[in-house]
């Protein structure tokens, strides 16, 4: 029963206001929702980032069990071959990597003290005309920072135990889940959707199958374009003699798995150690090769790789990477953005009219179009800023020349 005076007191509520209350009270329960969400998420961090790391992995080894399974090999025999193919290659990848490093930093700590000499003496003897005492002493703190730190990067980035122990944990656990992904991911999907209401059942399913199809596609496209980018960038370090060549181009592998922002890192890291230990010139170079490289990227690779799947905008790329660094730091922002393109694919699916047309639009890709395009505004009108002015506004006296208690637009005429 309605309490008396209840109708009085909404009609007394401006709608704008009425209107803008519940959509702040539906707002915030779904804030409320996302960050429940994301805390349970990073309170979870050692299941939930192997979980999604297997989920990578799935959808880069997918394609190949299912080929091998068409082939006529069983399906465990192939999950088999394409897991241990893929770890026996990652092992000797960073088994070569590492090794490099070792031997190479002790070279570039010399290299990078020279370095710092000659520019002390610029600093000094050169136009700037620096103070002696102030040089010498930023520099020999710059150099015992690095003679401190050099035994550190070369042997004791995995000395304690909780660290050894937390990366064979999330390494086994990443194996167990990515070997039930592969063997039986559909089955896992069709049973862990069976909570959706059977209307919406089958569209819930349809959404999460075209996500994982444009995971797929993110994935196998993002790792050739790092090979491409860490061949094209190492070779150019390689062929210059910069130090730690191969190290260099696997940050650069790494560093693409980000996008946008991993490349432009990883280059500057190169440029930086090519101009300290090789030159100004050397560093140029180094700059040039690198730019290019990333055009080739942007403009050639990834919209040949890439369909329209996984094009989204370069604000939500870096918006949703600097989210990803915020809530779970380096994991977060190689994540962010298949998440971003995960969930992008998932909701135009579950809104279309037609999965079997969002298929075949998601599969239509343009290679005349970058993978993260921005396109600017088309004819935009001059004067959609300008706030419109209201008419002129006259205001006369009556006959008795009182001050008049209303106003007359101009023009208009008493009676």
């Amino acid at each position: 029963m309605r309490r008396p005076g209840s109708n009085a007191d909404a009609a007394s509520v401006h709608p704008f206001v009425r209107r803008a209350s519940e959509w702040s009270w539906r707002l915030l329960i779904i804030l409320a929702a996302v960050l429940a969400v994301a805390w349970l998420a990073h309170r979870l961090s050692t299941v939930t980032i192997p979980l999604s790391i297997a989920l990578l992995g799935a959808a880069l080894l997918a394609p190949l069990v299912d080929m091998m399974q068409r082939l006529g090999v069983p399906r465990s025999l192939g999950v088999f071959v394409a897991l241990m193919g893929s770890l026996g290659l990652l092992a000797g990848i960073m088994t070569f990597v590492v090794e490099q490093f070792v031997v190479g930093v002790p070279q570039l700590s010399d290299e990078f003290k020279d370095s710092v000499h000659k520019i002390q003496d610029w600093l000094i003897n050169g136009p700037l005309h620096l103070s002696t005492e102030q040089i010498r002493t930023a520099g020999d703190n710059i150099l015992k920072t690095v003679e401190s730190n050099q035994d550190s990067l070369t042997s004791g980035a995995l000395t304690t135990a909780t660290v050894i122990g937390e990366f064979f944990t999330g390494t086994f656990l990443t194996l167990f889940i990515l070997i039930f992904f592969l063997y039986g991911g559909d089955q896992i999907w069709t049973f862990i959707t069976r909570i959706v209401p059977t209307p919406q059942r089958e569209k819930v399913r349809t959404a999460g199958r075209l996500g994982f199809g444009t995971l797929t596609g993110f994935v196998r496209a993002t790792v050739l374009v790092a090979g491409v980018d860490a061949i094209g960038i190492g070779a150019g370090l390689a062929i210059l003699n910069v130090p730690l060549a191969l190290p260099l181009a696997s940050l650069v592998f790494i560093g693409a798995f980000i996008p946008i922002i991993g490349s432009f890192l990883a280059g500057s890291v190169a440029v930086f150690i090519a101009l300290m230990t090789k030159g100004f010139v050397t560093a140029l170079i180094v700059l040039g090769i690198t730019v290019a490289v990333m055009q080739l990227e942007g403009h050639v690779l990834q919209p040949l790789l890439m369909g329209r799947a996984v094009r989204i905008h370069p604000l939500a790329v870096v918006l949703a990477i600097a989210v990803g660094v915020v809530l779970a730091g380096i994991a977060g922002g190689l994540l962010a953005v298949p998440f971003v393109a995960v969930l992008n694919t998932a909701v135009r699916s579950l809104l279309a009219d037609s999965p079997e047309e969002l298929y075949e639009d998601l599969n239509t890709g343009d290679p005349d179009k970058p993978m993260y395009s921005a396109e600017p505004d088309r004819d935009p009108d001059p004067d959609r800023f300008e706030v419109p002015v209201p008419h002129r506004v006259e205001l006369y006296r009556n006959e008795s020349g009182d001050p008049p208690d209303i106003a007359k637009p101009a023009g208009d005429t008493a009676d």
